[in-house]
């Protein structure tokens, strides 16, 4: 049986850690100790490191409480089942490296255009650039807000 601490100094986690995952339903203590320690067995170890494995792949906690559900009732679920959240989870992670790319792009492209002077920024192509595009968005979404009343006007 391990303390709290000790699960957590084996894992190479913090207690408070451990806490969370127990208050998120993800774990809880085999029992207490007659000082009111909470107790963790060798199972109660691997299912925590199953937990950390799964953080550490990018799964949220619901995720996770849905991958151990399955862990723990494997019988009555199928390897597609398990794949389907992987792979929807790789779908995610595949949308997120995409806006990232094109974050990185649209920052590589306003800093190509600064020549990073030691002049005032008064004439800063970044700013400009910015303060253009916001004037552009500002522009569409004026011309749909008149579009749009327009043809409700219209319509009625």
């Amino acid at each position: 049986m391990y303390r709290i601490g000790e699960l957590a100094a084996l894992c190479d986690i913090k207690a408070d850690t451990l806490r969370f995952y127990e208050k998120h339903g993800l774990l809880s203590p085999s029992s207490r100790s007659e000082a009111g320690y909470r107790l963790y067995t060798k199972d109660d170890a691997a299912r925590l490191r199953f937990i950390l494995r799964a953080k550490a792949v990018g799964f949220t906690l619901n995720e996770i409480a849905e991958l151990l559900s399955i862990e723990l009732d494997k019988a009555n679920w199928a390897c597609a089942d398990v794949k389907g959240l992987v792979d929807n989870k790789l779908a995610q992670v595949k949308m997120k490296l995409a806006e990232l790319t094109q974050f990185s792009n649209s920052l590589q492209r306003l800093s190509n255009a600064c020549c990073g002077g030691p002049d005032s920024a008064e004439h800063c192509s970044i700013l400009e650039a910015l303060e253009s595009e916001d004037k552009q968005l500002k522009t569409k979404k004026e011309t749909h807000h008149k579009a749009h009343h327009h043809s409700s006007t219209h319509s009625s």
